[in-house]
């Protein structure tokens, strides 16, 4: 059986794991490192970075990994410096889009960007053309646990959420974005797997 190795195959299948995970790792290290950047390194204080790291926990990301990037936004040691932006335009039959980015290269990104628009059918719009028809929210999804539809409404209501989609598995919860994280909170005191 020539060419057959199965330490091979495992090291190929592995291989290909772990670029799967690096760059799942790596995506959630820059929303820590821009989290931290701009609302400290304390998740006790900045919702975003405690957002950030439950994703990054959630995939079995090291915490180390998640100590150096916190540490990266707070500057104490000096990396590639990530920035945020923001693109809007319009998809194939008029469909608004709005694009958040994160990138180390804003010329490079927008080019990419303008390229798939144009290659697609779309077109790349002006800051605002499309922004006044979306509103900003929070969706949390939380494992409903058999608890009842009624009983669900009223740990919506408590947690200060806005509205819910109710299912027997998981309910999503829909918040405005300034109450994301009191809400998110309430949920995670209550014991809700979210």
């Amino acid at each position: 059986m020539s060419g057959h190795s199965k330490w091979a195959n495992i090291k190929h299948r592995k291989g290909r794991q772990d670029a799967k995970r690096g760059k799942v790792f790596t995506r959630i290290a820059k929303e820590i490192t821009i989290a931290a950047r701009e609302g400290g390194g304390d998740p006790d204080i900045n919702p975003r970075l405690r957002l950030a790291m439950q994703n990054g926990r959630a995939v079995n990301m090291p915490s180390d990994n998640i100590t150096r990037a916190i540490k990266k936004g707070t500057g104490e040691i000096e990396g590639v410096n990530y920035e945020e932006h923001t693109y809007e335009g319009y998809a194939p039959n008029g469909v608004a889009v709005i694009l958040e980015t994160v990138t180390d290269n804003k010329n490079r990104t927008v080019a990419e960007i303008r390229s798939k628009f144009v290659k697609m059918g779309g077109n790349l719009g002006e800051t605002n053309s499309v922004a006044w028809n979306f509103d900003r929210k929070g969706v949390i999804t939380v494992k409903t646990g058999g608890i009842s539809e009624d009983d669900f409404l009223d740990h919506v209501l408590a947690s200060d959420a806005e509205d819910m989609e109710y299912d027997a598995e998981t309910t999503r919860v829909i918040t405005p974005m300034e109450n994301f994280a009191v809400a998110n909170k309430y949920f995670e005191e209550h014991g809700m797997d979210i």
